[in-house]
C-alpha cells in the first residue's frame, strides 16, 4: 500500500445503495459488479493520488493528501460508475462523501480520526449517484472546484452522529444526476432526540447487535441494563437514530430521571410523543388508541426508580404491535416481552504483554479518554511516557465511561502518570462533572448513590458486606463472609444486586457462579461499611474464610489435582493479597499461616516477586524462629530467589533453613534446604557439591514418603550430570524424575523433566525425540498454565527451529519467551545457558536481518495463548517432517 498522508486528510467514503437487495436478487451477478466497482475506484482514486486504503463490503474507503484531489477523484468515479453498463443487475448507484480533519495513520494503515463518525452519517444521509461535501471540504476546494462543477448548499442537517448540525454540500456537473430526495437525516423524520455535546465513539457492536435486536418482528422491548456510568444512555439514543428509517411514525426520547411518581410516566410519554391529552379518559387509554397503528420507537431512559410503571409499558404494547421500547436501567423491568441487553463496560488493553502505543488507541476506554482530554487541553497526546499510566487508569475505572470522562476531565491540571498515583481513592478524584449533566452524574459518588438509595435496608447491608471482598466471590464464599448469623437471604439479596447492576456474575473455572462487583462499587461499598461500624468484623471472617480454603488445597498443589486446586487460588488471588495485606497489621499469625499454605502456589503460578514480597513480611514477624513454620517459609523464600537468580540472599535463607531444620529435626525441611542449595551450588558452577548435596537430601525425601521430594532430586542430579557433560547419565536419571511424576500426576514436574530430556535428545543428535519431548512437556505446562515450564519449552522450540533455518519462527517463539521470562523474573539456568547463547547468536548472523528483528519484537508483545498455539504449531511440524 502507498504512504497514507497524514496531518489535514481528506477523506472519501462510498458505498453502493440498496446492496443488500442486489446481493439478494443475484449473488454471482453482484460479487462480479463489486468487483468491478472497486477495480474503477482503486484505479481513480490512485490517479487523483489517493489511497483506497480499506473496503467494507461494498463500501469504500480512501484518503487524500488534497481536498482538491478527492473532490476530482471523486468526480471522475461517479462518472465512471453512471456510465458503466451493469448487465442485468440494473443501474448500481453509488454514494459518495466528503469530510477533512486532523488525522495519523496507525500502524495498521488505518485511521481512528474523530472525523471518520461524521463521514460514515453524512454518507448515510445520501442517495445513490450523489456526491456530499462536508462544509470544511467545501471551504478548502473553494476557487479550486473541477471544471464545469459547482455546489449546491443544501442547508444545515443534523446527521445520525447526534452531534451539532453539519452544512451539507451537493457536487453539481452535468453528467451527474440532480435530483434527489430530501437527505435522510434527522430532520426529515419524525423524531425529539436530543442534540449531544460529544461524539459516540466506538461500540459499533453493541450498537449493532440493540438495532438487530429491535428489527426482529418477535422483539417488541429492549432494556439496556448496567450499573451507573456504563453508557446505556449514550447508547440507546445512537441506536435509535440509526433506526430513524424503521419507524416511519417517529423515535421518540422520553426522560424519566428528574420523574418520582411512577404515576406520571404515561403523562411523560404523551408529551414526548405531542399527544394532546383529553380530560374524559385515562391517559393510558389515550395513548394505546393513538400508538395503536403508528409505527413508532420510544426510547424510555432512567427507568430503574420508577420500575412500578413497568405494567404500562407492557399494555402500551399489547394494544400496539407495531410500537417498540427501548429501556435504559440499572435494573430490568420484568416484563414477559422484555428482552434484557448488559451493557458492558469499554474495552480495555491487556496489562501483559502491554500493546505497543499504535495499538493502545484502538481500544475503546483509551480512545474516549483520549479524545474528552483533548476536549480540555487540545494539546494532550499519547506517548511512550503516559501510555502505561492512561492504560492503567481505564483498568482502575473498570471501562465506565463516566469515570473515564470525569478522569480526562482532571488531564488540564494532572498528567496520566500523577492522577495514577491519585487514583488508590477513586471517588473523591472523580468529581466535578459537566455542569449541564444530570446531578447524579457529576461525580461517580452520586451515580454509585443513585443506585443504592434504591436498595431495601437488608440488600445495602449485603452489598457493604460484600465490597469486603477483592476480585469476586463464590456463593459459598459469600455465605460465609456476609451472612454470619444466618439472618440475610442471600440468595434472594445477590439476585437483586444483580438486577440492579451492582454485582456481576460470571463462571470460574469449574462453571460455577462467581460474583463480582466493580472497583468503584467496591470502594463505594466499603465507605459505607465502615461508616456502619461492621469493617474489623467483616476482615476477620474474609481472613478465616479464605485461610480454611488455601490451606485445604496446599496439600493437593502436587498432586493430580493440581490443576483444579490452583485454578482456585488463582481466581481467589486478589482475595488472598487483601487478607494478607489486612494480616500485616491486625492478625499477624494468620498472615504466616496463609503465607506457608500459598507457597507451591506462587511457585508453580510464576508469582516469584510477589511471593518473595509476602514471604518476606511474614520472616519478619516470627515469636519463635525455632519452628517447623520458620523453615517453610524461609525455604519457600530461597527457592523462588533462586529461580530468580538472586543467588546471595537464597544462599543465606537456605543455610538458616537448613540450621532451623536440623536444630528441630524436621526431616522434609532439611531435605528440601539441601536441594535448594544443591541448585545453588551447580548455579555457582560446582556441579560435583550439587550433586553431592542432592544425594544427601534424597534419603530423607525416601523417609518422609515425599514422592515430589525424591522425584525433584532425581531430576537435579541429573542436572548436575548433565552440567559434567554426562548426558546418558542425565537422561536416565530424568527418566527415573518423569516416572515419578507422572505417578504423581505433577505437570509442572512433567514439564520440566521433558525440556531436560529434549536437550539431551538433542545434544545425541536425535531432534525428532527432542521435538516431541517439547511438545509434549509445553502441553503439559499449558495445562496448569505453568508459565516457568512454557518459557523453557518456548525457548527449546526456538532452538530447534534455528536448527532447520525456520529463522522468523525461531526469533517470534523467542521473543515470546524472552518477555515471559522478564514478567516472572527468571533468568536462564546455568546448564541451559549454552544452549540458549547458541540460538541467540544464530539468528543474530541470518538474514533477512530486517525480518528476524521485526519477528522478534512482535514474539515479544503475542500474548501467551497465542504463543503457546504457534509453538504447538512449529513443534508439530517438525515431528510430522523429521517422521517422514
Amino acid at each position: 500500500m502507498p504512504e497514507l498522508p497524514s496531518g489535514t486528510v481528506t477523506f472519501l467514503f462510498t458505498d453502493i445503495e440498496g446492496s443488500t437487495a442486489l446481493w439478494e436478487r443475484d449473488r454471482a451477478a453482484m460479487r462480479a459488479a463489486v468487483d468491478r466497482q472497486l477495480a474503477i475506484l482503486q484505479s481513480l482514486i490512485t490517479a487523483h493520488h489517493g489511497v483506497l486504503y480499506k473496503t467494507v463490503g461494498d463500501g469504500t474507503q480512501a484518503a487524500f493528501g488534497t481536498a482538491e484531489d478527492a473532490l476530482r477523484a471523486a468526480l471522475a468515479s461517479q462518472r465512471a460508475l453512471l456510465a458503466e453498463d451493469w448487465g442485468e443487475l440494473g443501474p448500481i448507484r453509488v454514494r459518495m462523501a466528503l469530510h477533512a480533519g486532523e488525522a495519523i495513520p496507525d500502524a495498521r494503515g488505518e485511521y481512528l480520526a474523530a472525523p471518520l463518525n461524521r463521514l460514515s452519517r453524512l454518507l448515510a444521509a445520501g442517495h445513490g449517484g450523489q456526491i456530499l461535501l462536508s462544509q470544511t471540504v467545501q471551504q478548502l476546494t473553494r476557487g479550486e472546484l473541477p471544471a464545469g462543477t459547482t455546489l449546491q448548499d443544501l442547508g444545515e442537517h443534523r446527521l445520525r452522529d447526534l452531534l451539532e448540525p453539519e452544512r451539507v454540500f451537493q457536487l453539481v456537473h452535468p453528467d451527474l444526476p440532480d435530483q434527489f430526495p430530501p437527505l435522510t437525516s434527522l430532520e426529515n423524520r419524525p423524531n425529539n432526540l436530543p442534540r449531544q455535546p460529544t461524539p459516540f465513539l466506538g461500540r459499533e457492536r453493541e450498537v449493532g447487535e440493540v438495532v438487530g435486536l429491535l428489527q426482529k418482528d418477535d422483539v417488541q422491548l429492549v432494556t439496556l441494563v448496567g450499573p451507573g456510568g456504563t453508557g446505556k444512555t449514550r447508547l440507546a439514543l445512537q441506536a435509535a437514530a440509526e433506526l430513524l428509517d424503521d419507524f416511519a411514525d417517529g423515535v421518540f426520547f422520553v426522560p424519566l430521571a428528574g420523574l418520582s411518581d411512577p404515576d406520571l410516566v404515561p403523562h411523560v410519554i404523551a408529551g414526548a410523543v405531542s399527544l394532546h391529552e383529553e380530560s374524559n379518559q385515562p391517559v393510558v387509554e389515550q395513548l394505546k388508541e393513538f400508538l395503536a397503528a403508528k409505527q413508532v420507537l420510544l426510547v424510555l431512559d432512567n427507568v430503574e426508580h420508577l420500575v412500578e410503571a413497568a405494567p404500562v409499558v407492557g399494555d402500551l404494547l399489547g394494544g400496539a404491535p407495531q410500537l417498540k421500547v427501548l429501556v435504559t436501567s440499572r435494573v430490568p423491568l420484568r416484563l414477559r416481552a422484555e428482552r434484557e441487553y448488559p451493557v458492558p463496560p469499554l474495552g480495555l488493553p491487556r496489562r501483559k504483554p502491554p500493546p505497543t502505543l499504535e495499538q493502545l488507541s484502538q481500544f475503546e476506554a483509551v480512545r474516549l479518554f483520549i479524545e474528552r482530554a483533548q476536549s480540555v487541553k487540545p494539546g494532550f497526546a499519547v506517548d511512550n511516557a503516559n501510555a502505561p499510566a492512561l492504560a492503567e487508569i481505564c483498568h482502575r475505572l473498570d471501562g465506565l465511561p463516566l469515570a473515564i470522562e470525569l478522569a480526562a476531565a482532571r488531564v488540564r491540571m494532572l498528567s496520566p502518570q500523577a492522577m495514577l498515583t491519585r487514583l488508590e481513592q477513586r471517588l473523591p478524584l472523580l468529581t466535578s462533572g459537566a455542569r449541564d449533566a444530570p446531578e447524579r452524574q457529576r461525580t461517580l459518588r452520586n451515580t454509585i448513590a443513585w443506585s443504592y438509595d434504591l436498595l431495601d435496608p437488608d440488600e445495602q447491608v449485603l452489598l457493604r458486606r460484600l465490597a469486603v471482598f477483592a476480585g469476586g466471590a463464590s456463593f459459598e464464599a459469600i455465605e460465609a463472609v456476609a451472612n454470619p448469623e444466618g439472618d440475610l437471604d442471600v440468595f434472594g439479596g445477590v439476585e437483586r444486586l444483580l438486577e440492579h447492576s451492582l454485582l456481576r456474575q460470571e463462571e470460574d473455572a469449574e462453571g460455577q457462579p462467581r460474583f463480582t462487583m466493580l472497583e468503584t462499587i467496591r470502594e463505594f461499598g466499603l465507605v459505607q461499611l465502615e461508616e456502619s461500624g461492621e469493617t474489623e468484623h467483616a476482615r476477620q471472617r474474609h481472613a478465616a474464610f479464605f485461610l480454611e480454603l488455601t490451606e485445604a488445597a496446599e496439600p493437593h498443589l502436587q498432586g493430580a489435582q493440581q490443576r483444579l486446586w490452583l485454578d482456585r487460588l488463582e481466581a481467589e488471588h486478589d482475595n488472598l493479597r487483601a487478607t494478607l495485606d489486612w494480616s500485616r497489621t491486625c492478625d499477624v499469625d494468620t498472615g504466616r499461616r496463609l503465607a506457608a499454605a500459598l507457597c507451591w502456589f506462587w511457585y508453580y503460578r510464576g508469582h516469584f516477586t510477589e511471593g518473595r514480597d509476602w514471604l518476606e513480611q511474614a520472616l519478619s514477624c516470627a515469636a519463635d524462629p525455632s519452628t517447623e513454620q520458620q523453615a517453610t517459609l524461609l525455604n519457600a523464600a530461597a527457592a523462588l530467589a533462586w529461580r530468580q537468580g538472586d543467588h546471595v540472599p537464597a544462599i543465606a535463607l537456605v543455610e538458616e533453613a537448613l540450621t532451623t531444620a536440623r536444630r528441630i529435626g524436621d526431616r522434609l525441611n532439611m531435605a528440601l534446604a539441601l536441594v535448594i542449595r544443591g541448585n545453588l551450588a551447580l548455579e555457582q558452577g560446582d556441579a560435583r557439591q550439587a550433586e553431592s548435596l542432592h544425594l544427601e537430601a534424597l534419603p530423607l525425601f525416601e523417609a518422609c514418603g515425599y514422592t515430589w521430594g525424591v522425584a525433584t532430586t532425581f531430576n537435579q542430579l541429573g542436572e548436575a550430570a548433565r552440567a559434567r557433560g554426562d548426558n546418558d547419565r542425565a537422561a536416565t536419571l530424568y527418566q527415573s524424575a518423569l516416572h515419578l511424576f507422572r505417578e504423581l500426576g505433577n505437570n509442572p514436574g512433567i514439564a520440566m523433566v521433558l525440556s531436560n530430556l529434549a536437550y539431551t535428545a538433542r545434544a545425541a543428535g536425535d531432534t525428532h525425540r527432542a521435538a516431541i519431548s517439547y511438545r509434549e512437556g509445553l502441553r503439559a505446562a499449558r495445562e496448569v498454565n505453568d508459565r516457568t515450564g512454557i518459557s523453557w519449552c518456548l525457548t527449546g522450540l526456538a532452538s530447534l527451529a534455528v536448527q532447520v533455518s525456520a529463522w522468523e519462527q525461531s526469533a517470534r517463539l523467542l521473543g515470546a519467551a524472552e518477555a515471559l521470562s522478564t514478567s516472572l523474573g527468571t533468568i536462564v539456568e546455568s546448564v541451559d545457558r549454552e544452549q540458549h547463547e547458541a540460538t541467540v547468536a544464530a539468528l543474530q548472523a541470518a538474514s533477512p536481518k530486517t525480518a528476524i528483528e521485526t519477528a522478534w519484537v512482535a514474539g515479544q508483545a503475542l500474548p501467551l495463548d497465542q504463543a503457546v498455539a504457534e509453538a504447538l504449531a512449529l513443534a508439530d511440524e517438525l515431528v510430522n517432517s523429521l517422521d517422514a
